[in-house]
């Protein structure tokens, strides 16, 4: 059965690089396969179009360029903040800091630069304007269940017998 484009629900292990660059900068092989429901977004959109038609145990590299990841750039989403917000941090050039946007999200920000008076920030997420190869493999490959295509939420079954990785 080929992955639809909604509804249903995909496992896959995945080995994440820069287009054009061998350092892996994320990968799930070896470990619990990535479950998410098709056509929620809960994935980046150019890796779940490059899903579609592929079916369970296929493999393939997916291409993913910036503007179908994770955008490119926004030069607007560099800011100079008060120095005070960053109060009892150990500041360095680089890191990932963590914080609530004004919804209540988590958001990402890394240090580009910082004195006694202010910290430069950037907004961006670490991979805006990179276009990303992913190396996939499907593992799993069902129709989502009513509940799951409504909610978005991957039911995990199995798990009153304990065999399915749940901690207990």
């Amino acid at each position: 059965m080929a992955i639809k484009e909604e509804n249903s629900v995909v496992g896959i292990e995945y080995e994440l690089t820069e287009a054009g660059k061998s350092e892996v900068l994320d990968s799930n092989k070896g470990g619990m396969p990535l479950e998410f429901v098709m056509g929620k977004g809960q994935i980046i959109p150019g890796l779940e179009k490059g899903l579609v038609g592929m079916s369970e145990g296929d493999s393939a590299d997916i291409l993913v360029k910036a503007e179908e990841a994770y955008g490119q750039r926004d030069p607007e989403a560099i800011q100079k903040l008060p120095r005070e917000q960053f109060e009892g941090i150990e500041l360095e050039k680089g890191m990932q800091l963590y914080g609530q946007g004004q919804q209540g999200e988590t958001i990402q920000v890394t240090v580009v630069d910082f004195d006694d008076d202010s910290v430069t920030v950037d907004f961006n997420h670490p991979l805006a304007g990179k276009d990303l190869m992913f190396n996939v493999k499907v593992v799993s490959e069902r129709d989502a269940t009513e509940q799951e295509a409504q909610t978005g939420q991957v039911e995990q079954s199995g798990c009153e017998d304990g065999n399915c990785g749940c901690s207990h």
